[in-house]
């Protein structure tokens, strides 16, 4: 009885329940709640190479347009254009192994943002775009899972559990391992994520190799500004500790 509640407990950072709406466990950390407190608090702006944007964070805090409180909205003026990396946030501290929640909204045909696991492998949002660079897809590595998408104007909810590559004596031995709930329902299971794409602007280690470099450094939790009414809300984080390659949950 003894080694079953040790294994129960030992599965526990990893058995919360998914999908749009689903409250912080008690031992995580609220990255975003609707407030400028939070916000403020917890991001700033990525300082990539293409960054323009001046801080205080200029996304605007807006009312949900359709539940009570507040969101925040990606659409900073330095990203016009689809400008990704001129206005990018990223959470102050950074991770290594963890489970993520985060909410999106998208406004209008066409709206384009993404999540981006250590400033490094982004999690696409992506209206209209059901290929391995649309929705939901981790960006260039698997389909879209686009029918599991709730549409325009609706909130639309990423569960994730990120592993991150491991390393020897300098060199990548494994690489980081991605499972992905989308509404709710598993897309992605124990993924691998080969490089970052979309070179320098990117994130962290787009400019090494060709985004094959990839290095030992904990990044934090960005969301990217290219431009388009994506709102944000509800995003929480736990850290955790994978030892074994498998985040799956």
């Amino acid at each position: 009885m003894k080694a079953l509640t040790l294994l129960i407990f030992a599965c526990l950072p990893c058995s919360a329940q998914v999908g749009v709406g689903q409250p912080a466990p008690s031992d995580a950390t609220i990255l975003f709640d609707g407030s400028t407190e939070l916000l403020h608090q917890n991001w700033k702006y990525w300082d990539g190479p293409r960054l323009s944007a001046e801080p205080p964070i200029k996304w605007e805090l807006v009312q949900d347009p359709v539940d009570e409180g507040m969101a925040i909205n990606s659409n900073d003026p330095a990203a016009a254009g689809g400008k990704y990396g001129a206005a990018d946030i990223v959470t102050k501290e950074k991770f290594r192994d963890f489970k993520l929640h985060v909410e999106f909204l998208i406004a209008y045909p066409g709206g384009n943002s993404g999540v981006y696991l250590q400033n490094r492998y982004e999690i696409q949002i992506l209206d209209g775009d059901s290929t391995k660079h649309g929705l939901a897809a981790v960006i260039n590595e698997t389909p879209s899972p686009y029918k599991y998408y709730n549409g325009l104007n609706k909130w639309n909810a990423y569960d994730v559990v990120f592993r991150a590559a491991r390393f020897e004596n300098g060199k990548r031995v494994q690489k980081a391992l991605v499972t992905v709930y989308f509404n709710g329902t598993k897309v992605h299971t124990n993924q691998t994520i080969n490089q970052v794409w979309g070179g320098p602007n990117s994130g962290l280690d787009g400019g090494n190799q060709g985004g094959k470099g990839i290095t030992d450094t904990p990044g934090g939790i960005k969301l990217q500004a290219e431009g388009h009414n994506v709102l944000y809300r509800n995003i929480w984080i736990k850290e955790i500790d994978l030892v074994k390659a498998d985040t799956d949950f």
